[in-house]
């Protein structure tokens, strides 16, 4: 039993791929222990000693995906209803300078399964000699595996797990032999007659997890449990064609609502709609700072628009771009223009993600202007940029998410001022691993992608994102040997401990930089503010984030995505945090 933090996170739905890339990037860069636990998207694995005869159909035409993994075993099969747990965990070495004992681990992954088992009412599960797994073997019965297990070891470092049946669809197995065994059966604990859901299975999972593993400080975060997909904007959410849904904004314009339609715990009447009001309840958020209520004092900020704030506005005016210090009613504008910096918004002005906090038009996007990477070019010479930052809007209406023009523009900031140096703010272009590969391959001086908010308020602040796929872009990124960074708005209900596990996350994955900042609520539709943050909050939170391994952290009331962005590459580059190159290509 390890003397090490052990972060257990329920991470709710995942992509296979994305869960790959986040436990590698854990495994092989952080040191702290991780407990993840998920379901996935269906998805067949292989692993590295699978018979490709062992899957009997094209996995697309059962909607699963087909995935080679490093782990060992042969094929098996990942979907809802499944508990899919990976212990990120340091093992000791058998003797001085030995490897783990692979074997022994197995064991020990088995018997928290078997342990757990017992805990939801089925007795009796059970190890068979020459098959890694979990079975129910009773008298007169053949066989059935409840659980299969397949781990490997990096550098004393644990990958991958365990899959426990707890009530998914058995008719995936039917498309492969499970883990390459012929003679025996797979089952679950819905099939065995038990009765409990996901939830409390993976409870009781952890609880013994726990037990068996965490010697030292716990800390526990969770995505919110309920899943749909009415959750996700309409370009996110998948069509029975392959499409997308009807691209109107998931929260039109609203109007002022009775109080009687609204959850008790946001003030009324107000005009956020009932889908953002529900989000909020099901993440448990009781406090909302009513919409006219006066700031404190440290939140006002003195906005003077000088006359090189007003040159500069014409200047970017006459090139037709767009900045987000605008369209986001940044409350920096006046600061960063006023010393000749601002931050480009490429690819339109109007994003097809509507998440809960961004002021951002969220109407159906027009096509992308081609002659949009050398007009922000032009602004960054006619501007005498050393440090440009470019973000852009969510483009799920496009194939590779808008990838494309982020590394044209780029390319293009780079032959007109080769020695500017380029900050990118991206979206999580879907986790698409060729799209994010193609930014990645512009070698871009920063790479942002912001987390936003804690684990539990993901689906209420950003409903079409995922708090395990951002983990993984930031993962990637780092892998490709870029300096990256994150931000968080806060005041949206977070508590200080929850703050303290994103962080720990994000210096788990590789983040060199993180932002953190007050939430301020744009209009009457969008989240209410939960609580205000005081400045001295803020700088224990840039504390906690240098504890946790992060080298350099903005944070104050104030503090936005690209505020003081020159400044903290420099300070991260200065701290010298080396990063190792890894691969988390499945």
């Amino acid at each position: 039993m390890s003397s090490r933090p052990l972060h257990v996170r329920w991470l709710g739905r995942t992509k296979y791929r994305d869960a790959y890339a986040l436990q590698h990037a854990l495994a092989l860069r952080g040191t702290d222990d991780w407990l993840l636990c998920q379901e996935h998207e269906p998805t067949y694995t292989m692993g590295v000693r699978t018979d490709p005869a062992n899957v009997l159909v094209d996995p697309a035409t059962v909607g699963a995906e087909l995935v080679r993994a490093d782990r060992g075993g042969d094929v098996t099969f990942h979907g809802p209803g499944q508990l899919t747990a990976y212990p990120v965990l340091t093992l000791p070495g058998r003797g001085a300078g030995d490897k783990p004992d692979t074997p022994a681990y197995v064991r020990t992954v088995e018997q928290v399964v078997i342990d757990t088992l017992s805990d939801l009412g089925l007795p009796g599960a059970t190890r068979l000699d020459d098959y890694p797994g979990v079975w129910i073997a009773r008298p007169g019965q053949r066989p059935r595996k409840i659980a299969a297990i397949g781990v490997r070891m990096a550098h004393n470092r644990t990958l991958h797990g365990v899959a426990l049946n707890v009530c998914p669809d058995l008719g995936f197995f039917e498309h492969i032999v499970p883990c390459g065994i012929t003679e025996y059966g797979v089952t679950s604990l819905a099939a065995e007659g038990i009765d409990v859901g996901l939830e409390e299975a993976t409870d009781a999972f952890i609880a013994r997890a726990a037990q068996r593993w965490g010697g030292g400080p716990i800390d526990r975060s969770d995505v919110v449990w309920r899943h749909h997909v009415t959750d996700l904007a309409p370009f996110s959410r998948p069509a029975p064609d392959g499409g997308t849904a009807d691209p109107s904004p998931i929260d039109p314009p609203s109007t002022t609502l009775p109080p009687t339609t609204l959850p008790p715990v946001i003030p009324s009447p107000v005009t956020l709609s009932p889908r953002r009001s529900k989000r909020l309840a099901d993440a448990g958020v009781s406090e909302a700072v009513p919409y006219r209520q006066r700031k404190p004092e440290w939140m006002r900020a003195r906005v003077e628009h000088g006359a090189e704030v007003t040159a500069l506005k014409r200047q970017i005016g006459s090139l037709d771009l767009v900045t987000v210090c605008e369209e986001a009613g940044c409350p920096n504008l006046s600061e960063c223009w006023a010393d000749g910096t601002a931050t480009f918004m490429i690819n339109g002005e109007r994003c097809t993600r509507a998440c809960g906090f961004c002021l951002v038009d969220t109407r159906r996007p027009a096509p992308l202007d081609a002659d949009e990477p050398s007009r922000v070019a032009q602004a960054v010479v006619s501007m005498g940029l050393d440090f440009a930052v470019v973000t852009a809007v969510a483009r799920d209406d496009l194939d590779d998410g808008g990838a494309a023009a982020f590394a044209a523009t780029i390319e293009a900031i780079r032959a007109a001022r080769p020695h500017c140096r380029v900050e990118v703010l991206i979206p999580d272009c879907k986790g698409d691993a060729d799209a994010l590969d193609r930014i990645f391959e512009a070698r871009p001086d920063v790479l942002n992608h912001n987390i936003e908010t804690v684990a539990r308020l993901q689906r209420a602040a950003r409903p079409s994102a995922d708090y395990t796929r951002s983990l993984a872009v930031l993962a990637r990124a780092a892998d490709a040997g870029l300096v990256t960074k994150s931000g968080m708005v806060l005041g949206l209900g977070e508590t200080e401990v929850e703050i303290g596990s994103t962080l720990a996350d994000l210096a788990g994955v590789g983040v060199s930089i993180v932002t953190m900042g007050q939430y301020l609520r744009p209009t009457a539709a969008h989240l209410p503010v939960a609580h205000w943050w005081a400045p001295g909050d803020f700088d224990r939170f840039a504390l906690m984030a240098t504890q946790a391994g992060i080298a350099h952290a903005e944070s104050s009331p104030f503090t936005r995505s690209s505020h003081h962005a020159a400044q903290a590459a420099d300070a991260a580059s200065v701290a010298g945090r080396q990063v190792k190159a890894v691969s988390v290509t499945p």
